[in-house]
């Protein structure tokens, strides 16, 4: 499995992405699940992927190296997308593209195909824009009133965000606040392992402000996660015993 977050705020766009993969207890493997698409001052574009591994890998490979146009036959990448919702289309056809070859093959040997992606960035010209991009090939944008997407093993990660989380939060602020989601993922599912991947955008600036590697003994995250420990230690025992005795 995997956790993939993105955050897309007023200051601009976070994503973060796990890098653990396994077949079993006893195949676990690291692979980069988060990706970056940047011609400088032009346009920036982050993809993470949770899923079949083999299926989303080659859907990353198709969106290098293009795909056939359906009427012009000229090959479409997705570092020339003219816009944020023309790229989310893109790997929605990439990913319809790998089923149509490969689905049939798959289903008969009982292997699932399911993946998803998160899809952010600025193209020059338009806003920032985050999507999250189905199996099927369709997908959905986040917006003001729930301004973060998420994939893979979400569900331990996704209180603190819709606590924590505004469309005025700082960028800094929702970098923090994605790690400590990560973090409480990082404790509760054995499917989601260090290193982390992460890259932050700054609206308008259309070019990456921080990319960054997570190892397990970065400093920085181990605090992180020592303080949020120590925080939820405080404030439980700060709230008063239950009157039902």
């Amino acid at each position: 499995m995997t956790y993939c977050v993105g955050i897309c705020v007023d200051d601009g766009l976070v994503m973060i992405a796990d890098t653990r993969t396994n077949a079993g207890l006893d195949n676990v493997s690291t692979y980069r699940k988060l990706r970056l698409f940047s011609v400088p001052g032009a346009k920036v574009i982050a993809v993470a992927t949770a899923g079949n591994l083999s299926i989303s890998q080659s859907v990353i490979s198709l969106l290098e190296e293009g795909l056939p146009h359906p009427e012009t036959g000229e090959r479409e990448r997705l570092i020339d997308a003219p816009s944020m919702f023309r790229a989310a289309q893109l790997v929605g056809r990439a990913i319809q593209t790998l089923n149509a070859e490969l689905g049939a093959a798959l289903a008969r040997a009982h292997v699932a195909a399911d993946v998803t992606f998160l899809l952010g960035g600025q193209v020059a010209g338009e806003d920032m824009r985050l999507f999250m991009v189905y199996a099927a090939g369709n997908f959905i944008e986040c917006g003001p009133d729930t301004p973060f997407l998420q994939i893979g093993e979400h569900k331990y990660g996704k209180p603190i965000l819709d606590r924590s989380i505004t469309f005025g939060t700082g960028l800094h602020e929702a970098l923090k606040l994605g790690l400590i989601s990560m973090d409480s993922t990082l404790r509760s599912n054995i499917g989601v392992g260090l290193p982390l991947d992460l890259v932050t955008v700054r609206r308008g600036a259309l070019t990456p402000e921080t990319t960054r590697r997570v190892e397990t003994d970065d400093p920085y995250f181990r605090d992180l996660s020592d303080r949020w420990s120590a925080a939820l230690r405080a404030a439980h025992m700060a709230i008063p015993d239950p009157p039902y005795f």
